[in-house]
């Protein structure tokens, strides 16, 4: 690592902007890309910039087919951009920089830096090197340097985190290339996990996401099969969280302790992300899916059972090579058993890389297209009636920030249901700030969210407002830029003109 000379300053507002694709594993990691750049003397760009910034970083998602396509055209649009803009660098990580290494500065000669999965916390090293050396940096790790939670961090939310419990994943499911990209799981010490969470709370934090590739197999890296049911009731500890959720679980992992401490733990949220995949026994044979349909409804039953209240939701994968009509119809009748609040469905695409993309019996199309809109038509229908009947009730809403579209032109607010439901509401006459928590009646039920259209019945100002007030404020009054004394990443010598142009 160069050192860097901060004894002289530089008149410089030297910018970054961070555009991140994928799953909330990728967004958890753009917190910490912003946090290192952050650290090493960047700011952060306004809103919109599109761009425009001295800095963009990539992260990218490697699951979709179309990945690389997204993430080349986007590099196409910028590449006059930084020929016009002397001092400009771009870098590209996340899983598809780690799948295509090799690839990206031959395709998009004008990239600086191309980092990987393993390595985020050297970008800022990277970027410096490209602009002293004059050429691009490509550094791919193979194994976990350091586990992200060690490195520097700008939280999105003040009043709701990620916290990260292990990275990678041990499962070899035939349609998901991520162990591949992210390695074999290692798990975080419980100790160091608390510690991160405990030191949240006391930034103001009320609400924290533990989050892992197959969250609940935590503790097979340090030995301890009870390790993730003991996470969750050692969060129900900590004076000041009110709201513990968790992402995404495996059904192989899912076992009855968990169930048991989602059921004791008053500030376990009655929410569960069960990924079902398919619905027939067949087909999950071959994803390598190490569960069948009864097992899978056997856990749904349960967690009814311990907590009838709870929202669950999925995800479902259409036109798996080889799916017949049949295998469809076992998803189908799946999805009516479960009753799920929410599916996020997908129509299957080859993903560069995994066994699925070489089986025998693609499904056509036309006929994925199909059944998708099956599907999602029979979701649809239960997600609503699954809705209605929360008509009447009486929730406590944690108060969030930029959920509806429409809030403005409505008066309305909107928050989060203890079961994660979206529910937006009339604006109360008292202030309310993101974190804060509002006592409300839902009125009406659509599929996708709720509403509650009468007076607010209570408004609870909390810590977590207050953080977000706090940081609302220091961003408003925070300028452009700074003074930056770090002549190593001040403003470049001028580069030449680019050429070209262009999972559980």
């Amino acid at each position: 690592m160069s050192s860097i000379d901060r004894s002289q300053p530089v008149d410089v507002k030297r910018t970054y902007e961070v555009r991140t694709y994928g799953c909330q594993m990728n967004v958890h990691d753009s917190e910490r890309l912003s946090g290192l750049l952050e650290d090493a003397g960047y700011v952060r760009a306004p809103e919109g910039a599109d761009g425009d910034a001295d800095v963009v970083v990539f992260n990218t998602c490697a699951v979709r087919e179309n990945a690389d396509n997204r993430l080349y055209g986007n590099l196409g649009r910028l590449a006059p951009r930084k020929a016009s803009r002397p001092g400009m660098q771009i870098a590209v990580g996340g899983c598809l920089a780690q799948k295509d290494r090799d690839t990206i500065v031959k395709r998009a000669p004008w990239v600086d830096v191309v980092f990987g999965t393993h390595n985020i916390g050297k970008l800022p090293v990277l970027l410096e090197r490209a602009r002293v050396q004059e050429e691009a940096q490509v550094e791919i790790a193979e194994s976990l340097e350091a586990f992200p939670s060690t490195l520097p961090t700008r939280r999105e939310s003040a009043y709701a985190a990620w916290v990260s419990i292990s990275v990678g994943c041990n499962n070899t499911c035939t349609f998901c290339i991520v162990p591949a990209l992210r390695g074999k799981e290692k798990d975080r010490r419980p100790g160091d996990i608390l510690a991160e969470v405990e030191a949240l709370v006391g930034e103001g934090a009320s609400e924290i996401t533990l989050l892992g590739q197959n969250v609940n197999a935590y503790g097979s890296d340090i030995g301890d099969r009870e390790a993730f049911s003991k996470l969750l009731r050692a969060c129900g500890a900590i004076d000041g969280l009110e709201r513990v959720r968790f992402t995404s679980p495996h059904p192989r992992d899912f076992t009855d302790d968990v169930i048991a401490a989602m059921a004791e733990t008053p500030n376990v949220m009655p929410q569960l992300h069960m990924p079902l995949q398919s619905g027939s026994d067949p087909v999950l044979k071959a994803m390598r899916r190490s569960y069948r349909q009864d097992r899978y409804l056997g856990i749904i039953e349960k967690v009814r059972a311990a907590i009838p209240d709870a929202a669950i939701t999925t995800d479902v994968i259409v036109g798996f090579p080889g799916e017949t009509e049949e295998d469809f119809e076992q998803t189908l009748h799946v999805v009516r058993e479960a009753r799920f609040a929410q599916a996020f469905t997908f129509q299957y695409s080859k993903r560069p890389g995994t066994p699925a993309a070489e089986m025998d019996g693609q499904v056509p199309k036309e006929v994925v297209q199909a059944r998708y809109e099956r599907l999602v038509a029979l979701q649809e229908e239960i997600s609503w009636a699954e809705n209605k009947k929360q008509v009447g009730h009486t929730l406590e809403l944690m108060v969030a920030e930029g959920e509806g579209r429409k809030d403005g032109a409505t008066h309305r607010l909107s928050g989060r249901a203890p079961d994660n439901r979206l529910v937006h509401f009339t604006k109360p006459d008292q202030d309310v700030r993101p974190g804060d928590v509002v006592t409300v009646e839902i009125t009406y039920a659509a599929p996708h969210h709720l509403l509650a259209e009468g007076a607010v019945r209570d408004v609870r100002r909390t810590r977590a407002g207050d953080a977000w007030e706090k940081r609302h404020a220091a961003e408003a009054a925070k300028p452009a830029g700074v003074m930056l004394g770090l002549p190593a990443i001040g403003v470049p010598a001028p580069l030449p003109a680019a050429a070209g142009c262009g999972c559980d």
